[in-house]
């Protein structure tokens, strides 16, 4: 039985690294309304410095906002927002650090055979997909048909999300604040001991 992969690794590969760098800017071009967060996305290969990320980045600041919402009278939804998202990255992380290489002979064969006006009719050339262009209309879709967001809402959106940068900023300066005087308090300052000698004469 003849196996069609129509697969893009072989012809027109996307790494990582162009993943996060191309949906990050999609997002903060197409936001969604009322974001908890501003957009950021990072991939680490080694596990105990993205353990120390995710809590630098994801639980301390989470737990923050839950203490300022439980103070002003909100209900607190970060801790679990953060906890489900740890989750679903954890359920990614085979697939993530895991690569396979499928073969497209007979689709790039298949392809060969068109005519001109079948190949515009059914284009599945997926060497001219340009990954930029694909993400900005994926995360468009997302925001209208996934989540029944309004297109005419963008403008509101991006200033929001310009709202949350400076949040992000805020909170990393004061975080970055926080670890510094720590740093400095147990690399530099001398606790004075006090020693009480006693003798017999």
């Amino acid at each position: 039985i003849p196996v069609y992969n129509c697969t893009s690794g072989a012809i027109n590969p996307l790494t990582w690294g162009q993943f996060v760098t191309y949906v990050v800017a999609s997002l903060r071009k197409y936001p969604m309304e009322n974001a908890l967060w501003y957009p950021g996305l990072s991939n680490w290969d080694y596990a105990p410095v993205n353990w120390i990320c995710q809590v630098l980045v994801h639980s301390i600041p989470a737990y923050i906002m839950d203490m300022s919402a439980f103070l002003t009278g909100n209900k607190p939804v970060m801790r679990m927002v953060a906890k489900k998202m740890h989750k679903a990255l954890k359920v990614l992380t085979f697939f993530a650090t895991h690569e396979w290489k499928w073969s497209n002979d007979n689709v790039l064969k298949l392809h060969d055979e068109l005519t001109d006006v079948d190949k515009k009719t059914f284009n599945f050339d997926l060497s001219t997909l340009n990954w930029a262009d694909f993400m900005d209309d994926y995360v468009q879709g997302t925001r209208q048909y996934v989540f029944k967001e309004d297109p005419g809402t963008m403008e509101e959106a991006r200033q929001h999300s310009n709202k949350m940068f400076w949040v992000q900023k805020c909170l990393q300066i004061f975080l970055f604040v926080v670890l510094a005087r720590f740093f400095v308090f147990v690399c530099f300052v001398d606790v004075p001991v006090n020693v009480q000698v006693t003798g017999r004469t």
